[in-house]
C-alpha cells in the first residue's frame, strides 16, 4: 500500500482557548506538497499534530507508513557524537565489535539486515555536503546550519514513508540549500514542506493553502499558485465592486420607496380629512395602503440585507495582507557619519577582520558567508554580547541586535509589556498606537509572547527594538526571514524601508537582501572582505 496521511475532523486549540482547527479534513498522498499560509494560520501546528508532538482535542490523524519530522527549530545535544545524532551509534558499535572478533548473537541482533549502515551514513552526509564532518565528531563542533542538515540526514537514513519539513532552509547557506533542494527533488514518498523559500517551493507538485482553518489546493509549483491566486483575487475584487454598486442601488431604491410611501400616506390623510368618501371605504383603503406599504418596505429592506450579505461574502474572498507602516525619524543618521569601527578584530571562533573597517551613515550592509563562517559571532561581538580575542568593535551610535532566536522577548509578558521594557518613557497609549502600525491592534497587543507564531514573534521583537529608547541608529539583524511567510517578508521589507539608520543584515536569502537596497556586500570567509554582487556564488 502506498504511503499517505489523512486528518479527519481535526480540532485543536491552545490552552488560552485560541482555536487553530475546528473539524479540519485533509489528505496528503504521494508527491511533494508545499504547505503555505500566513504566519499564525497553523502550518507548524498541523505538522506537529501529524507527527504526534501535539494531541488534537478531537478528530484523528491516520498515517499509512512511518513518519519523519524535521521541526522548525532543531536542537541537538552538543555532547552527542554525529553517529548518535544520526541514530546509528548502536549498529555502528555492533559492526565494529564483530570486526574485532565479537561474534555474539546480541551484536547480530542489533545490526539486523543493516550491514551497510556506516557506508549509507557517510554517503548521505556526502550528498548533503557534510562529508567533512565524520561520524566521531561531536555536535558542538558543527554550525547551526550543519546541525539542521544532520537532522535531515538522520531522517533520510531512517527512510520514512512520510517526510514533514518545517522551514528546512532556515540557517542554511546557499551551498547547503542546494543540497537540500536535491534531496527534496529525489524524495520518493509523501513529502509535506512548510517554507518561505521560493526556490524550494518551486520543487513541489502542489500547493496546500491553509487559511482560516481550511485548506485550498492548487496544482503545480509556487509560481503557478501565485498566478492562480492573482486571477482569483482580481475576480474577487471585481465581485466586491459589483456588490458595492448593488448595495448602493438597493439603498437608493429603499429611500425612493420610503419617499413614495410617505407621499401616499399624506394623500390618504388629506382625503380622510376632507371626507370625500364614506368612512368605511376610507378605512378599508387606509388598511390596504398600510399593508401594501409594509410589504413594500420589507421587500426593499430584505433586498438591502441580501446586498450587504453579498458584499460581505465578496469582501471575505479578498485577502487582507496588511503592511507594516512606521515612521522612525529618530533613527536617521547623517550621510558619512561613522556608526561602527572594526579594528584588527579576531573573533572567538577563528574569523577575523584584518586591518580596519568603518561603516558610515545610512549604509545598508549585507553580511554573507557559509554556515559556521562566524557571521553570528561577528554580530554578537559588535553588539557587545561576546568579547573579541583581539582588536576592537566600537559602535558610535545607539544600536540594537535582533538574534536568530528572537530571545529579546520575555515569554511571560504580553506584546505591549515587552515593548514597554524597551521604551520605559512611553505611555501605554503611545505604545499601543505604535504597535498598531506593526499590526498588533487592540487585543492582539495583549497576547502573551509565548503564544505567538514564528512570524508574529519576529514582528513583536522587531517592534520592541525599533521603538526602543533611545532609537537605534544601527540595526543588526541575524537571518531575519527565518520562519516568515511570504507576506511577512514583504511586511519586514516595508518596515525596513522606513528605517533611516545604518543596517547590517546577515542572511542567506538573496532575494530578500536585494529587496532592501543593499549598498555594500561583505563576505566572511576566514576574513571579512568586501565583494561585488557579481562575486556571490
Amino acid at each position: 500500500m502506498s504511503a499517505s496521511l489523512t486528518c479527519t475532523s481535526l480540532s485543536f486549540a491552545w490552552p488560552d482557548g485560541t482555536s487553530v482547527f475546528d473539524g479540519l479534513d485533509v489528505s496528503f498522498g504521494p508527491g511533494r506538497t508545499g504547505l503555505v499560509g500566513v504566519n499564525g494560520s497553523g502550518k507548524s501546528t498541523l505538522l506537529k499534530l501529524i507527527a504526534q508532538e501535539l494531541v488534537p482535542a478531537d478528530g484523528a490523524v491516520r498515517v499509512a507508513g512511518e513518519v519523519g519530522y524535521l521541526p522548525q527549530n532543531v536542537t541537538l545535544d552538543t555532547a552527542l557524537k554525529v553517529d548518535e545524532a544520526l541514530g546509528i551509534a548502536a549498529r555502528r558499535a555492533a559492526l565494529h565489535a564483530i570486526e574485532r572478533g565479537d561474534a555474539s548473537e546480541r551484536q547480530f541482533e542489533i545490526i539486523g539486515d543493516d550491514w551497510d549502515v556506516e557506508e549509507r551514513a557517510l554517503a548521505t552526509l556526502g550528498e548533503l555536503g557534510l562529508g567533512h564532518i565524520g561520524l566521531d565528531r561531536t555536535i558542538g563542533e558543527v554550525s547551526g546550519g550543519e546541525s539542521v542538515l544532520l537532522r535531515l540526514a538522520a531522517l533520510l537514513l531512517d527512510r520514512p514513508d512520510v517526510l514533514l519539513l518545517d522551514e528546512p532552509t532556515n540557517n542554511l547557506d546557499l551551498y547547503a540549500r542546494k543540497r537540500l533542494y536535491t534531496a527534496v527533488s529525489a524524495w520518493p514518498g509523501v513529502l509535506v514542506v512548510v517554507s518561505h523559500d521560493r526556490e524550494l517551493l518551486e520543487l513541489v507538485d502542489q500547493i496546500a493553502d491553509l487559511r482560516s482553518g481550511e485548506i485550498v489546493w492548487y496544482g503545480g509549483t509556487y509560481s503557478a499558485y501565485e498566478e492562480l491566486l492573482a486571477t482569483e483575487q482580481e475576480a474577487a475584487e471585481r465581485m466586491v465592486r459589483v456588490a458595492e454598486a448593488d448595495l448602493r442601488k438597493q439603498k437608493r431604491e429603499l429611500v425612493d420607496a420610503q419617499v413614495k410611501l410617505a407621499r401616499r400616506k399624506r394623500y390618504g390623510q388629506k382625503m380622510f380629512e376632507q371626507k370625500r368618501e364614506p368612512k368605511i371605504v376610507m378605512g378599508a383603503r387606509r388598511r390596504a395602503a398600510q399593508e401594501s406599504a409594509g410589504k413594500h418596505r420589507i421587500m426593499h429592506e430584505e433586498r438591502l440585507a441580501e446586498a450587504r450579505d453579498r458584499l460581505d461574502d465578496a469582501a471575505d474572498a479578498v485577502r487582507d495582507d496588511d503592511e507594516i507602516r512606521v515612521d522612525l525619524p529618530y533613527t536617521a543618521v547623517p550621510p558619512g557619519r561613522t556608526v561602527l569601527t572594526l579594528r584588527d578584530l579576531e573573533l572567538a571562533y577563528g574569523a577575523s577582520v584584518a586591518g580596519g573597517l568603518d561603516l558610515h551613515g545610512p549604509e545598508r550592509v549585507a553580511l554573507i558567508g557559509r554556515n559556521g563562517a562566524g557571521k553570528t559571532t561577528l554580530l554578537r561581538t559588535i553588539a557587545g554580547e561576546l568579547t573579541p580575542v583581539a582588536g576592537e568593535a566600537q559602535p558610535h551610535v545607539p544600536l540594537r541586535f535582533l538574534p536568530q532566536r528572537l530571545d529579546v522577548l520575555d515569554d511571560g509578558l504580553t506584546v505591549a509589556e515587552n515593548v514597554a521594557r524597551f521604551a520605559p518613557g512611553a505611555t501605554n497609549n503611545q505604545i499601543r498606537a505604535r504597535l498598531a502600525r506593526f499590526l498588533f491592534r487592540g487585543a492582539r497587543a495583549d497576547q502573551q509572547a509565548a503564544t505567538l507564531s514564528g512570524g508574529e514573534r519576529f514582528r513583536a521583537a522587531l517592534a520592541a527594538l525599533m521603538l526602543a529608547e533611545p532609537a537605534p541608529q544601527l540595526l543588526l539583524l541575524d537571518e531575519p526571514t527565518n520562519n516568515l511567510d511570504m507576506a511577512s517578508v514583504r511586511q519586514l521589507t516595508t518596515a525596513l524601508e522606513s528605517y533611516e539608520g545604518a543596517l547590517v543584515v546577515a542572511s542567506h536569502d538573496l532575494p530578500f537582501l536585494e529587496s532592501l537596497g543593499i549598498t555594500r556586500w561583505l563576505l566572511l570567509d576566514g576574513e571579512l572582505r568586501e565583494i561585488t554582487p557579481d562575486e556571490i556564488g
